[in-house]
């Protein structure tokens, strides 16, 4: 009961900053407005508090009411979450549409990134993903021939692969590793996420293998300028974050 309390009020101040309710640098109510407001614990106020904190939307100085820092929709790669399950996270509403659903032979590199045998046969996936009804990103996604049952008994409209066949064949991701770069919107791109032709899109990469380290998916997803930010945290220690030169100008 206390854990449902603490995510929605959470929801409803996230809401509202994104929302514009609330603009950077602007003061939320203080703890005790908000115990107030909400009818709760001083505990389950703070529980709310310390997650929008570590998404990094609001931060404070000691002695000082917590300020907002940010508005714009972020994906963290602190945890292996899908589109949709980050979505639902941020209070948005996401849909999805499958394109295009086939069997085909795996180009060299999905063999690499799969760790498949050159030539050996995958699923490739074309989806396009939405927010709050504005077209948002565009996924092509690959899946080993062993996962490949599982995808393709899946309706048009599922909004999580990954939850579908997690829930229908106990296909679990456990372990991902990104790529992220920026391309100039194709003619395919452009007319999904109606942009111009050419206009900046932001990649990212990611192969996606499951508790035994077998490579369940590899996909390329593009996502609209200024719909979505990634967030990565780190240290002095640890930084999960590396940079790696692009490929070389044609």
């Amino acid at each position: 009961m206390g854990t449902a309390r603490y995510l929605e009020i959470a929801d409803a101040i996230r809401r509202a900053i994104l929302e514009g309710d609330y603009a950077v640098g602007a003061q939320l109510p203080s703890e005790s407005e908000l115990v107030a407001r909400w009818s709760a614990s001083r505990g389950t106020v703070r529980q709310a508090v310390a997650l929008l904190t570590s998404e990094g939307l609001i931060g404070s100085r000691q002695g000082a009411r917590r300020i907002v820092l940010r508005q714009e929709r972020r994906h963290s790669f602190a945890e292996l979450n899908s589109f949709a399950q980050w979505a639902r996270s941020m209070g948005l509403k996401v849909t999805s549409r499958i394109l295009v659903r086939t069997r085909r032979e795996a180009t060299p590199e999905e063999a690499h990134r799969l760790a498949l045998p050159e030539g050996a046969e995958i699923l490739h996936v074309l989806r396009l993903r939405s927010l709050e009804g504005e077209p948002t990103m565009v996924e092509r996604t690959v899946y080993a021939d062993w996962a490949a049952p599982a995808v393709e008994a899946l309706p048009e409209d599922c909004v999580s692969i990954m939850d579908g066949i997690a829930r229908d064949a106990g296909i679990v991701a456990q372990y991902g590793e990104h790529l992220i770069d920026a391309v100039a919107a194709g003619t395919e791109d452009a007319g999904l996420l109606h942009v111009r032709r050419g206009s900046p899109l932001l990649r990212q990469r990611h192969v996606t293998c499951d508790q035994s380290g077998r490579a369940i998916e590899w996909t390329d997803d593009r996502y609209r300028a200024g719909s979505v930010a990634f967030s990565v945290s780190n240290s002095a220690t640890a930084a999960p974050l590396e940079r790696h030169r692009g490929p070389a100008p044609a």
